[in-house]
């Protein structure tokens, strides 16, 4: 069976590894050693762990009401306006989402370089929320 670091369960659950350690440390995610001394965890947990973290998710007043589920929370790294229409780049985590949108639609986002900024992805179409 794959078992994975606390680095790399980390960096598949879009967490720092400090975070990781400690969810670990708390027993929310089981770990054993491997022969080198080094802190593992099985990827049937692992997978386990990443659907209960997903559906504990954040509280009802922060919810988004959407049908859209593959969520990409990150970050504005650049937005190429034109006359209709506009190019946005999100980065989240290692993504980098680029969509293609209205100017308008940037505009009532308030979407900028350095905001947050939720890429959803649906089919073949990325829609994008302000945080």
């Amino acid at each position: 069976m794959q078992a994975y670091t606390i680095g790399q369960a980390a960096r598949l659950l879009g967490v720092s590894p400090d975070t990781a350690r400690r969810w670990a440390d708390a027993g929310r995610v089981a770990t054993h050693r491997d022969e080198a001394g080094k802190r593992l965890i099985d990827g049937k947990d692992l997978a386990a762990f990443s659907v209960e973290l997903a559906q504990s998710g954040s509280g009802e007043e922060d919810a988004s009401w959407t049908s859209v589920r593959n969520a990409f929370p990150g970050i504005v790294t650049a937005i190429k306006l034109g006359d209709v229409a506009a190019q946005v780049e999100i980065q989240a985590g290692p993504h980098r989402l680029v969509s293609l949108l209205t100017r308008e639609a940037v505009e009532e986002l308030g979407l900028e370089v350095g905001v947050e900024a939720t890429a959803r992805v649906k089919s073949t179409n990325v829609h994008v929320d302000r945080v």
